[in-house]
């Protein structure tokens, strides 16, 4: 006992160190605990070996992994991704996986094998994108939201695909009748799981919720053991059954702020202690033997899957519209590996399915892939944006919906409204009519109602911005935009109150302040109504010396308010994030800060 608390410590300060250093570099903690495993293991310096302790607590580890991805995932995210992230999830697991298999097949592989190393090549890291994506100022981009919800759709497909068979061939080859049947089985798994999540769960969600921080997570990570043990109950591994039970953990089930905190915890205690021992551990089962006796198949992997991953990816999602050099450039991003493949090889080594040297093939294949992907994706990000093709998030839905039809949102939509449908929602009625006078489409309804916001052409809509008074109002309507309706870009005016109280209700809600200020709201209707503002349009020259926007000395005795970029034909809106170009033009609204300067509203002058 006394050997195995010393091998867990040593296993868990390499794993610390080494996951540092692979974070630093820019790549998931999983590789650089993997690489402590090799180096320390039997393969390299053979310091440490596996232990009892050590195999149970990285057996915990994986199932609470897995618990904790499936609570970070936003189901309605794979919902949303039914056109274009389908298309590239798709392409980016079906080619890869097909070439996996042919080429294990033409090496002599068995069957059961060749399954595993094409499922292996079909898999995508989401945590290697996150972090490259936040690297490259590329969230708000289209790309962005693509490479995501394609991670999302193909490792929740690897993960079913490889319980259905891995039980398959538990009982021997793979033949179809196994496979049909255990497919049968995934499938009533998921019913019942389906069932419990959606009509148990909620049930038991506020009892827990009031549960102290501790109990709390224990009960959700019971949660998760109990679907992991339901799965094997019905013949599926134990990994999809603790995936599926954090899908339903959702924020809803738990309050938010139960729900965040729990996450929180789970996610420290898979990721900071229990899944590094696994991480570790497994790398003590590679062997460098394959780089004399399978150099020529470990090319071919490594080789097929980069290719079949980026082209088979930009081949699906041509069928878009998008292009094939999004494509290609999402396929790059997508081209990286990580803890999903690792764990489902080492499962299958473990089960006797694959032998030391399929599984050291994959580990290196993860490795040289996920290497490729910071080089690859940032050559292709600067080809796009070379050729001005790199589209913002929610390019291809140009329509905005304004929450509020008062003064300063009919002046800021009929300023957004070049080349694009701009729609404003109100219950005011006289709000409404004055935005139908001013020659804007206007509904009389709530933001809070679905129906509403469709009528205002939610489903077409790129951006959503809150412009009421009420803070909450713009919050909720927020929320019904992104869940409902897929709205990618949401924006609300944070009104002037007391210090904090806005940014307080926004924390942790996804949605962003426009200007990243609180705006006084009602001192600029007023000057609209009585006529003390005016719009400035001002010809940007030095980007970095813009008074009126807040970059360079501002003049004290006026208020100022930018609104909207106009960049040739188009218009979008001013945020505090604006990139602008010499040639843009930007529009403020303006008004002495005694409001005593009277000037008939609307008054557009060039600067």
């Amino acid at each position: 006992m006394s050997l195995d608390l010393v091998n867990l410590l040593a296993v868990l300060t390499a794993a610390l160190g080494a996951g540092a250093i692979a974070r630093r570099l820019g790549y998931p903690a999983v590789l650089g605990e993997l690489a402590a495993g090799i180096v320390l293991g039997p393969a390299v310096l053979g310091l440490l070996a596996k232990g009892d302790a050590l195999t149970v607590i990285g057996k915990l580890g994986v199932l609470v992994m897995m618990l904790a991805i499936g609570m970070h995932i936003e189901p309605r995210d794979l919902r949303r991704a039914s056109g274009p992230g389908l298309l590239a999830a798709v392409g980016g697991f079906v080619v890869p996986a097909a070439l996996g298999i042919g080429v294990a097949l033409l090496y002599d592989q068995t069957l059961t094998a060749a399954v595993f190393i094409g499922l292996a090549m079909g898999v995508t890291s989401l945590a290697t994108k996150s972090r490259i994506l936040v690297d490259l100022d590329l969230l708000g981009t289209r790309i962005a939201h693509v490479l995501m919800a394609g991670a999302l759709i193909a490792d929740v497909a690897v993960l079913i695909a490889f319980s259905a068979v891995l039980g398959a061939a538990a009982a021997g080859a793979l033949l179809f009748g196994d496979l049909a049947l255990m497919g049968l089985q995934v499938a009533l798994f998921l019913l019942g799981a389906f069932v419990v999540g959606t009509r148990v769960l909620p049930l038991v969600g506020g009892m827990i919720s009031r549960l102290d921080r501790v109990s709390r997570m224990l009960a959700v990570v019971g949660i998760g053991l109990g679907f992991g043990a339901a799965a094997e109950a019905a013949g599926v591994h134990a990994i999809l059954g603790a995936f599926i039970g954090g899908l339903f953990l959702r924020e809803g089930v738990l309050d938010r702020d139960a729900f965040r905190e729990t996450e929180n915890d789970v996610g420290t205690a898979a990721l900071g202690f229990l899944a590094p021992v696994f991480f570790v551990t497994a790398g003590f089962d590679v062997s460098f033997a394959v780089f004399r006796t399978d150099l020529a198949l470990l090319v071919l992997v490594v080789v097929l899957a980069t290719v079949g991953k980026v082209f088979g990816t930009a081949l699906f999602y041509t069928l878009s519209g998008r292009g094939w050099r999004e494509g290609v450039t999402i396929g790059a991003g997508m081209n990286g590996r990580g803890a999903v493949e690792i764990v489902v090889a080492e499962l299958a080594l473990e089960q006797g399915i694959i032998g030391q040297e399929v599984f050291s093939i994959l580990v290196f294949m993860a490795f040289f892939t996920t290497a490729t992907v910071p080089v690859l994706l940032t050559a292709g990000v600067r080809w796009l944006r070379r050729r001005g093709d790199l589209a913002e998030a929610g390019a291809d839905r140009a329509g905005v919906v304004v929450a509020g039809a008062g003064p300063l949102a009919r002046t800021v939509a009929a300023e957004l409204a070049h080349g694009r449908r701009v729609t404003v929602v109100d219950t005011n009625p006289d709000h409404v009519e004055a935005a139908r006078r001013a020659g804007l489409p206007a509904v009389r309804g709530s933001v809070l109602q679905e129906a509403d916001l469709a009528e205002a052409g939610g489903t077409r809509a790129g951006l959503y911005l809150g412009l009421t008074p009420n803070l909450e109002v713009n919050l909720l309507g927020a929320q019904v935009a992104d869940r409902a309706l897929g709205i990618p870009t949401r924006l609300v005016a944070v009104p002037a109150g007391p210090t904090g109280a806005g940014e307080t209700l926004l924390e942790g809600s996804g949605v962003t302040p426009w200007l990243g200020r609180p705006v006084d709201l009602a001192a600029w209707e007023v000057a609209i109504e009585h006529g003390t503002m005016r719009l400035v349009t001002i010809e940007v020259e030095d980007p970095d010396d813009l008074p009126l926007v807040g970059r360079g000395p501002a003049d004290p005795d006026l208020e100022v308010l930018p609104l909207v970029v106009l960049t040739r034909d188009t218009a979008r809106l001013f945020d505090a994030s604006a990139t602008l170009s010499p040639g843009d033009h930007v529009v403020v609204a303006t008004k002495p800060a005694e409001d005593e300067l009277p000037s008939p509203a609307g008054t557009t002058e060039a600067v």
